[in-house]
């Protein structure tokens, strides 16, 4: 295990956030080894997730994003930066919250801002004729850690406020200006690759990294490059955290 840091003095926070459907075990090798690396790290459980379908079936995207941003709202008070990350769903909802907030750095893994699936552009209207559909089948997966809930079917009035967020989410990708480091899986059936490059071309970052990730599926902060996800992170929020502490001159 990597020690921490070496930072006196200086206290730094992660609002890292999971994915759609998904729970904060998703992302725990990501959680657990920067907290291991010295930062402080919360991951809310998302309203609607970790528990069933039914639940997630009446939640509203804002209630997703207003629960992420209160977590960053409680490490911003107690650390001299913040920081948010964010696995699929949880990558739009962090870009969201980078937009609107203070943050020192941003990382996201197979972020979602798009779907594979044309239907869904018809969704609205679907959700009303039909309930629920299959979740998306990814043979690759890693095995669950922990209870996760129960969600064996998709609710489309749940896929209805995933749209919206991810509009919502791209509306304020002009509005990041927080360097950016973002991993993206070669081979990922849930997220199509479209959404990671709509990304990276309407930042307005100036500070951007992509690393591609080629043996992972696309729960890859629980899969076999999860080690490298933590140290690329971990070093580029340090490098960053060190920009803000002590700023170039004439910046």
């Amino acid at each position: 295990m990597t020690a921490p840091v070496d930072r006196p003095g200086a206290r730094w926070g992660v609002a890292m956030c999971h994915g759609f459907s998904g729970s904060p075990s998703s992302v725990a090798p990501w959680a657990e080894g920067l907290a291991a690396r010295g930062f402080d790290v919360e991951v809310p459980l998302l309203p609607g997730h970790g528990t069933d379908w039914h639940d997630l079936e009446g939640r509203r995207w804002r209630e997703w994003t207003e629960c992420f941003e209160a977590a960053c709202a409680r490490l911003a008070a107690r650390n001299d930066a913040l920081f948010v990350a964010g696995l699929s769903m949880g990558g739009a909802i962090a870009l969201r919250a980078a937009a609107r907030l203070d943050v020192a750095g941003v990382a996201v893994v197979n972020p979602g801002l798009g779907f594979y699936d044309w239907r869904v552009r018809y969704i609205g209207a679907i959700r009303h004729f039909r309930r629920t559909t299959a979740p998306i089948d990814e043979p690759a997966a890693p095995e669950p850690v922990g209870d996760e809930g129960e969600y064996d079917v998709t609710p489309l009035a749940a896929v209805y406020e995933l749209r919206q967020l991810f509009r919502a989410a791209d509306r304020a990708l002009p509005k990041v200006t927080a360097p950016l480091l973002a991993f993206k899986s070669d081979e990922d059936p849930v997220v199509p690759p479209s959404s990671v490059a709509r990304i990276l071309r309407r930042v307005s970052s100036h500070d951007v990294e992509f690393v591609p990730l080629h043996e992972s599926p696309h729960v890859a902060t629980r899969d076999r490059e999860a080690p490298l996800i933590v140290d690329r992170t971990a070093e580029f929020f340090e490098r960053c955290a060190a920009r803000t502490a002590h700023p170039a001159v004439g910046a």
